[in-house]
């Protein structure tokens, strides 16, 4: 037993070497073992994981020109990190890059340091645990072997920044596995495992942390058998087949990424076709293209993204109480909640007046477990994690209710009436109404300081966002734990004031009526979604309405015109017949579109050879940024780049244009005031432009 004991926390602690001593290095330590071999600890100074930046790769090179010097029997290279090897490159050097000369010159220090760790001459090896991405990769592709522990992640995810790799991994990962491999994996930023990377030969070995000092020695002594490129690789890598894959390679891109919006892929694409074969050359051209990118609108706008997502994770805070969740309604959101907190390590109890939705509930998620989680016994972890719960019974335990009943103001009050008098003390109730104020929700509750919203977007487990709605009597203590709870299942909260459709809603609801009355005025729905995806969304407003569902799209829409009036587009009749008719959309099988196993059937759909105009446009997406101008105004929420974070992980907009109001800043201020003002002499008051925008900055 005691060895079983030991060997699990063999398998926690890293074998890091020698203990070091303190050395001359800020971020390294070097240490040599009694077979010569030196150890190069990372230990980047106050920082939790690995990151590279200007100050460390200038030390690394210090610790280079020691070792060149020294020549020891070998070089291991290790983070002393539990979180991982390295996390890539240090974000916050890539903000605000204007001058492409400048990053280029930047970037050639940099491959100067990596090139000449390749050039050691004495065995290298890397050891890999936890992290291995972009930068991170790119210094172990440089060492003569790759060592990984089971459970390492690999990849290569500055696509999502709007760039490619940049200190020689477009090369070097290309030569070492199959380039077809090799290039959808820096195309797409996705991450592999450890048993995928040793399958495509990234890496050498895949072993235990306990065994760590043994493969360390079989990689120095010439004892590992390395993963070598074989022929086919050099086959791939031939000028006149590299040009036949890339022109398959960007029709794949295409499908995807538009090269207008995102040029990243293309650039990597290009660089590999014009130089896969002459390593100099393409490592020259890497950093010319690299520098190129880093200085496009798309790259600083998604680099802010990236900040923005960092941002609204601080806003959750920490230490979550949560354990017990108590789901009501087990209908698409309610089980989708249900299904992604048990997957979150938290318990669930979730039900429903009747078993058939929670049996559907269950089906969906067993699905979900099957994608997203690796390990079998984890996937029934969390089946056994959500707990159906005809009785309701789970009300009494609870730390969190979710109410997601449907969304009439009587049926939720009721459910209230029979609920409260169960809950604990210190247990939150939460509703997850996209359109109810809660103003309107608190009135029968005893206890209405409990009250909160934990607004969801469908789907739950693509969207990142939740938005955490406060009335004005919420007790705070309990605002933060639900902000808390939602930084611990891994989303992104929003703070935002009760009012009618809160924020994402209420800006996203005239984007969808807007393209309900440009099909009134006879423009073909495929022209309105190419509109939208013309300026860079995920899906045009025609598809989404089909997908959201059309009775959810025309009850909030009847809801904030009550609210607000001839600000927003009127809701044309046929719509309404629509609906009535049960033509809901996706989930009935017709809307706009017509659907099949929950796909759009685009073989029915005739193409319309029109082409959207640039007014379209202006009418779909200028009121969304207006509407965001009016949020900030009344102090629904109180920061503009948090606003726009949410319209990016709560409803796809276009993420390389930085949201709505950073897309109103790079326009002009001047310029969508005034579009607005054209737009409102010609169809209406729904476009004046908010007061908000004489004070927005």
């Amino acid at each position: 037993m005691d060895s079983e004991i030991m060997k699990v926390l063999g398998d926690r602690i890293l074998e890091l070497g020698p203990t070091p001593e303190a050395g001359p290095y800020k971020n390294f330590k070097l240490t040599r073992d009694d077979d010569g071999i030196a150890w190069l600890l990372f230990d980047r100074e106050g920082a939790s994981a690995n990151t590279l930046n200007a100050e460390v790769l200038e030390e690394f090179d210090a610790v280079l020109t020691s070792l060149e010097s020294q020549r020891p029997t070998g070089l291991v290279i290790r983070s002393a990190k539990t979180s991982g090897f390295i996390a890539g490159a240090d974000v916050n050097e890539f903000r605000g890059a204007s001058d492409a000369r400048l990053v280029e010159a930047e970037i050639g220090r940099a491959h100067a340091v990596i090139n000449r760790l390749e050039a050691l001459r004495v065995p290298t090896v890397a050891v890999i645990h936890g992290f291995c991405l972009g930068g991170g990769l790119e210094v172990a592709l440089a060492c003569q072997s790759r060592i990984a522990i089971d459970g390492a992640r690999f990849g290569f995810p500055e696509v999502m920044l709007g760039l490619h790799p940049g200190l020689g991994g477009t090369v070097r990962f290309t030569r070492l596995v199959n380039p077809m491999q090799a290039m959808s994996l820096m195309l797409t930023g996705k991450t592999i495992d450890a048993r995928r990377a040793r399958s495509l030969g990234l890496v050498d070995a895949v072993t235990q942390e306990r065994h760590v000092r043994n493969a360390v020695k079989d990689a120095v002594f010439g004892r590992l058998k390395r993963a070598r490129p074989g022929s086919l690789n050099t086959l791939l890598n031939f000028g006149p087949v590299r040009g036949f894959l890339a022109s398959r390679m960007r029709s794949e891109a295409a499908k995807a990424a538009p090269q207008a919006h995102y040029p990243a892929p293309y650039a990597l694409i290009d660089l590999w076709e014009k130089y896969g074969s002459e390593k100099s050359a393409m490592l020259t051209a890497e950093k010319r293209s690299f520098a190129e990118l880093m200085v496009t609108p798309t790259a600083q706008n998604l680099i802010r993204v990236f900040f923005l997502r960092e941002q609204m994770k601080k806003l959750a805070g920490g230490g979550s109480r949560i354990a017990h969740v108590h789901v009501i309604g087990a209908g698409a959101m309610g089980g989708d909640i249900a299904a992604w907190c048990a997957g979150r390590d938290l318990r669930v109890t979730l039900s429903d007046m009747k078993p058939e939705p929670i049996a559907g509930a269950i089906k969906r998620a067993d699905d979900l477990y099957r994608k997203i989680i690796r390990k079998r016994t984890k996937v029934r972890d969390a089946h056994d994690r959500l707990i159906p719960d005809m009785e309701g019974e789970g009300v009494r335990n609870a730390d969190l209710i979710i109410e997601a009943v449907p969304e009439k103001l009587e049926l939720k009050q009721k459910v209230y009436a029979g609920i409260e008098p169960k809950m604990k003390r210190g247990a939150i109730l939460a509703t997850n109404t996209s359109s109810i104020p809660l103003q309107d929700l608190r009135a029968t509750l005893a206890k209405p300081e409990r009250l909160l919203g934990l607004h969801f977007f469908n789907p739950v487990s693509r969207l990142q966002l939740v938005e955490v709605v406060s009335h004005d009597g919420t007790d705070a203590e309990l605002l933060k734990q639900a902000l808390a709870f939602v930084g611990a299942i891994d989303r992104l909260p929003l703070p935002v004031k009760s009012s009618p459709g809160f924020v994402v809603n209420r800006a996203l609801t005239p984007y969808m009526l807007e393209a309900m009355l440009l099909l009134d005025e006879k423009v073909d729905r495929s022209v309105i979604d190419a509109a939208a995806k013309k300026f860079g969304m995920p899906m045009g407003p025609i598809e989404l309405a089909d997908q959201v569902g059309l009775d959810i799209c025309l009850d909030v829409g009847d809801m904030l015109r009550s609210k607000f009036g001839n600000l927003l587009p009127p809701t044309p009749a046929w719509l309404r017949e629509k609906v009535a008719k049960g033509e809901l959309g996706r989930k009935t099988g017709k809307g706009f579109y017509l659907w099949k196993d929950g796909k759009r059937d685009t073989a029915s759909a005739p193409v319309s050879t029109s082409e959207p105009t640039q007014e379209m446009i202006d009418r779909l997406v200028l009121p969304m940024s207006n509407v965001c101008v009016a949020c900030l105004r009344e102090g629904i929420v109180d920061n503009a780049d948090v606003v726009d974070g949410a319209m990016i992980f709560g409803t796809g907009y276009a993420p390389f244009r930085g949201g709505p109001l950073n897309y109103a800043r790079t326009r002009g201020i001047e310029n969508v005031v005034s579009t607005l003002q054209a737009l409102a002499q010609k169809f209406g008051d729904r476009f004046a432009p908010d007061a908000g925008w004489e004070t927005f900055k």
